[in-house]
């Protein structure tokens, strides 16, 4: 007797990876559970429960359906975090078109032309950005088909963007059932544009299989690192602030990694301290993410006390390196809240590496953990490679000390940019991904970025790694901020400036910093004499970019107002 064996590779071992997917466990467990609260600039809330929030993603994917919306086409979002945006994410996707949050923050010049590189077919936007969208649209108007207005009015505002359709009259008769197609899971999903600090801003691509992979794996490293005596207990619902923009590669796939949890997304719209603190009382918030500069906001604000932020127990910090002064100053201020650090740019979707401690590092004193968990982190993350090499691509050695550049490789790091063969044979070379971030390993495995190799500070023949002057400056009490570049010198080529934002409230000089630099860095080895700032500029902001990074573009282009303001101090 002959048995036929026949396959269904579609729902078995080739069962494809989809967005869509991810949408299944909170609907199925916890369908009246609420699943997002949106908090307005005006103070107005918005709740959705996951049966709501999927039904009204069903009706807008109908929508788009409706506008005739294909396979491949790209939608783009210029908005804020809410709710709405979230549910344009998954209507997009899980069609099979492609989404594009817009990153507001950029020059308009970059707007547009990320919107015309990206042949953006249909725009949402909401009432906050509405005037940027004016601002652009004779640029982008014989490009776009429609615009769609986010409110919770179905009134349109007076404006001359056409055509312009109500997000809530144009969903409000649309089924609330959906059948998603089965797609192949690599087809593409999201497209994400960089800041363009170094030229025009280069689009990634990221697929389905990324974006599942991605979501699948962070699960899976959350709870690697071990607990510490004095460590909060575990939350049983996570209820994650959603504060990094979703333009900046999905806040870090949070919107797909939260959904998956199950947990209570919290949306704060625009960020500000006193709405984050509002937020974090109100929805008892118990984990958050930042770029440094946020958490500096937060450290200023004078009436952080007056709010009960006890139910925040971790923030995880991207975008920039994390100073230890700052972690430590931020930690003093809420001894149960736990800062870590981590690793990522725009052509790595999300972090791909992680501060974390060893399980014989459980038991150390708190001040040689904060030591670790400042660093970049650990090549722990599963299905990514990491290495450190020279400029003959060998690794170099594990001794803290000698600079390489970071090479990835792995699951959800982007394969090329968007319409750009140039720059992506540029940064893929011999198998790896060539990020321009220069770095130092230890024994360990620890990794440390120590600047962009394109903001070194190259002095005689010497390097000096501005993220090393910055970390350290900002470990004094009376520094808040810390800023380093290179000044143009006919002898030695460059030379160090310091560009210093005081904590407020604190009264200091030049040479305070210069003082403290010789104590905690010459003193103690960390720092050759060689390397201390023969400028120090003390200011009132530091300039940053679309995403909360300082701006030593921008500070190079205005050099001579900062050295005008600086001190000369050797």
């Amino acid at each position: 007797m002959t048995i036929r064996k026949t396959t269904c590779p579609e729902f078995s071992t080739r069962y494809p990876l989809l967005v869509k997917n991810l949408m299944n466990t909170p609907l199925y467990m916890y369908p009246d559970d609420i699943a997002m609260v949106f908090r307005s600039s005006e103070g107005d809330y918005f709740r959705l429960t996951w049966r709501q929030w999927h039904e009204r993603t069903c009706r807008l994917a109908n929508a788009l359906k409706a506008l005739n919306v294909k396979t491949g086409d790209r939608v783009a979002a210029m908005c804020l975090n809410h709710h709405w945006h979230m549910e344009s994410i998954y209507a997009t996707i899980c069609t099979g078109a492609i989404s594009h949050p817009i990153n507001v923050r950029l020059a308009p010049d970059h707007i547009a032309y990320t919107i015309t590189h990206a042949e953006d077919k249909i725009i949402f936007v909401d009432r906050d950005v509405l005037p940027l969208a004016e601002a652009v649209y004779d640029r982008i108007r014989d490009n776009v088909e429609a615009f769609i207005y986010m409110s919770d009015k179905k009134e349109l505002p007076e404006t001359k963007i056409r055509p312009l359709y109500a997000y809530e009259d144009l969903i409000a008769d649309q089924p609330k059932t959906f059948d998603w197609p089965d797609l192949d899971e690599d087809t593409h999903a999201v497209l994400y544009y960089t800041t363009g600090t170094t030229g025009l801003p280069k689009g990634a691509l990221y697929t389905h299989r990324q974006i599942y992979l991605h979501s699948l794996h962070l699960t899976m490293t959350v709870n690697t690192a071990p607990r510490l005596p004095d460590d909060p207990p575990r939350p049983n619902q996570p209820v994650p602030m959603m504060n990094i923009p979703l333009f900046h590669i999905h806040a870090w796939g949070s919107p797909f990694f939260n959904v998956l949890m199950c947990s209570k997304i919290v949306l704060p719209g625009r960020f500000t301290p006193e709405g984050f603190c509002e937020l974090v009382q109100t929805e008892k918030v118990n984990s958050t993410m930042l770029v440094p500069t946020m958490l500096a906001m937060l450290l200023e604000y004078e009436k952080i006390d007056d709010w009960d932020l006890s139910s925040l127990t971790y923030v995880n910090i991207g975008a920039g390196a994390l100073p230890l002064g700052l972690k430590q100053k931020a930690e003093k201020r809420f001894p149960y809240m736990r800062v870590g650090s981590g690793y990522g740019m725009t052509e790595t979707y999300d972090g791909v590496i992680r501060a974390a401690i060893k399980r014989d590092m459980a038991e150390l004193p708190r001040e040689e953990i904060d030591q670790v968990m400042v660093k970049t982190g650990l090549a722990f993350v599963p299905a990514i490679d990491v290495r450190v090499v020279d400029e003959q691509g060998c690794d170099v050695p594990k001794d803290n000390d000698t600079i390489g550049e970071i090479v990835l490789r792995g699951h959800w790091i982007m394969e090329h940019y968007y319409k750009d063969p140039d720059r992506t044979a540029e940064a893929w070379r011999d198998g790896w991904f060539h990020t321009g971030d220069a770095a130092r390993i230890d024994s360990e495995g620890y990794i440390t970025i120590v600047d962009r190799i394109t903001d070194v500070i190259r002095s005689g023949s010497e390097m000096i790694p501005t993220v090393l002057l910055e970390n350290l400056t900002s470990n004094a009490d009376f520094v808040l901020e810390a800023m380093y570049v290179g000044v143009p010198d006919e002898k030695w080529g460059e030379l160090p400036m310091a560009i210093v934002r005081l904590m407020p409230g604190m009264e200091a000089t030049e040479k305070d910093v210069i003082e403290f630099l010789n104590w905690q860095g010459v003193a103690t080895g960390k720092l050759a004499k060689w390397m201390l700032p023969v400028y120090v500029a003390i200011v009132d902001e530091i300039p940053k970019t679309s995403v909360g990074k300082h701006n030593k573009k921008e500070v190079r282009k205005k050099i001579d107002s900062f050295l005008a303001a600086a001190k000369k101090m050797q």
